[in-house]
């Protein structure tokens, strides 16, 4: 297969919002959805990098997007960025959850959970359950949940993972099973949206290996300036390019070939033009999937439904 930005069809009319969006995959991604014509909204938790960022958008693609305040590490503004967002759109016919975070040492998000669990994965089902009929407003509405290769690391997810204490956490093993999270809960809402007949696509994409700030952003906020620079420099040998990294997010997002429930990376797993590729056999894993819903309903209070509004 191959398939590359150019392939992008028109998508004036259409509305997205990219979570994670002031930089690396989520501004490509961003900036591709405006130069083809969607109204974007840039979801993201510091004020002033998204507006430096809009600002670049717009001068990029001569278009403006929109700034939505969000932290996905605190339920509370979830639920004001979803406010937010149905105050001003009447449908949202695209979401991206893009955002994350990336072996960082051990932190709490502002409701308790493991930092990057609880950004990665929970913020993220709590903002996807709030959209959600506004998604299904749309005509064609689709969910594209980013994942990584990583999540191939992780074997299995439980519910105390959400709550993991200090005392023998490894940040590594935290990452696998967040991004294992995100797959699993890619496929079971695509087999939720099916067993409720919605016309809701849910895929899934990783990037392979993309130069983004991401992998400097954990040793930054451990004080580790050393390793920040060593990781800069492994991406700028072995990594591809951020842009490239984000065409198996775009091509879930917009190709009309697309499937539901499909997962989209690197032709060459690492780098490369996108093509449909499989998750492990524990992010397939049905019956783990249904369980991560359970819980993430009651840890986050978002119980997401597809009933089709009237």
């Amino acid at each position: 297969m191959t398939w590359s930005t150019a392939d992008i069809p028109d998508l004036a009319g259409r509305r997205a919002l990219v979570t994670g969006a002031t930089s690396g995959l989520g501004y490509e991604t961003a900036l591709e959805l405006l130069k083809h014509g969607a109204d974007v909204l840039l979801a993201a938790r510091e004020p002033e990098k998204a507006a430096l960022a809009a600002d670049g958008l717009a001068r990029a693609a001569n278009r403006e997007p929109t700034v939505v305040e969000l932290d996905l590490a605190d339920l509370t503004t979830v639920e004001k960025a979803a406010d937010q967002v149905g105050k001003t759109c009447d449908r949202l016919d695209l979401l991206v959850n893009n955002a994350g975070v990336m072996a960082p040492p051990y932190r709490q998000t502002a409701d308790g959970f493991e930092l990057q669990l609880g950004t990665n994965h929970l913020g993220h089902f709590a903002l996807t359950g709030r959209l959600l009929p506004l998604l299904l407003k749309a005509p064609d509405p689709r969910v594209v949940t980013v994942s990584s290769i990583m999540h191939r690391t992780a074997r299995g997810l439980t519910a105390a993972d959400f709550r993991q204490p200090q005392q023998g956490y490894w940040k590594w093993d935290a990452y696998g099973k967040s991004k294992l999270a995100n797959v699993l809960f890619m496929l079971e809402l695509d087999r939720r949206a099916r067993a409720a007949r919605s016309n809701l696509l849910s895929a899934g994409a990783h990037p392979g290996y993309a130069s983004t700030h991401l992998q400097a952003a954990g040793p930054e906020l451990a004080g580790r300036a050393f390793e920040a620079r060593v990781w800069a420099g492994i991406n700028k040998v072995v990594a591809q390019s951020a842009a490239a990294g984000a065409r198996p997010i775009l091509y879930a997002a917009t190709s009309p070939e697309a499937r539901p429930g499909g997962y989209y990376g690197p032709r060459f797993e690492f780098r490369g033009t996108p093509k449909p590729t499989s998750p492990t056999r524990a992010a397939q894993d049905a019956a783990l999937a249904e369980r991560l819903w359970v819980w993430s309903v009651e840890a986050t209070g978002v119980n997401p439904t597809l009933t089709v509004p009237s």
